[in-house]
């Protein structure tokens, strides 16, 4: 699994749709650069069932992030079109109508390699063929990405498991914290506890916020 952690974030030109049923054909997370926070995350398929509680738990928190000028994006390998339709079937029929942030798709699984979280790879047979090893679905990878498009954090559960928004926008909080203060966060820091900070002879201590 690479470690994409300090680096640029893979960049990328797909299709997706915005605003809960709007499909553009070059979505980039280059239009946030010098401008927002993105938490880019994957999952493995649309009309399934965990994937539609972490999607909906993103939505629902979404004034939390715009709070933080953090931009919200999802991805899977289904089409534009398979989004589409989840977007705009109601709850109650599977759909998950309501969630307004964009789903990027990755039918050729070239964003999903690139970020090293595709479920299997392909290769080539013996009679020069194209094959697939493993599940041609991404693992629930979660990146945030500063406004630099520098990649701060990452987090990737396997497909049965499902991931904490509260953690994601404790880690954006963290981020943020450090970046205007210039003090580092102990475990489980969240917003109004104290921090650390580093002294010239190397030694730590706590402070207030």
């Amino acid at each position: 699994m690479a470690v994409l952690v300090g680096k640029k974030a893979p960049k990328f030109s797909a299709p997706a749709v915005v605003n809960g049923g709007e499909i553009v054909n070059d979505f980039t997370l280059e239009q946030f650069v010098g401008k927002q926070y993105v938490v880019f995350y994957f999952y493995p398929a649309d009309f399934t069932f965990v994937c539609p509680t972490e999607l909906l738990a993103f939505q629902n928190k979404m004034k939390e992030f715009e709070a933080r000028n953090v931009a919200v994006v999802g991805c899977s390998v289904d089409s534009e079109f398979a989004h589409w339709k989840w977007l705009t079937t109601e709850q109650k029929d599977g759909g998950i109508k309501g969630v307004k942030y964009p789903l990027v798709a990755d039918q050729s699984k070239t964003i999903s390699r690139n970020y090293d979280v595709l479920a299997g790879d392909f290769y080539y047979d013996e009679d020069g063929g194209m094959m697939f090893e493993g599940v041609p679905q991404s693992y629930r990878g979660l990146f945030l990405i500063d406004k630099e498009g520098v990649v701060r954090h990452q987090v990737v559960n396997d497909m049965p498991l499902g991931r904490s928004v509260d953690e994601c926008l404790r880690m954006v909080d963290a981020l943020q914290f450090f970046e205007e203060n210039g003090e580092v966060c102990p475990a489980d820091w969240h917003r109004g506890d104290k921090a650390m900070k580093p002294t010239q002879e190397g030694i730590v201590s706590y402070m207030s916020n």
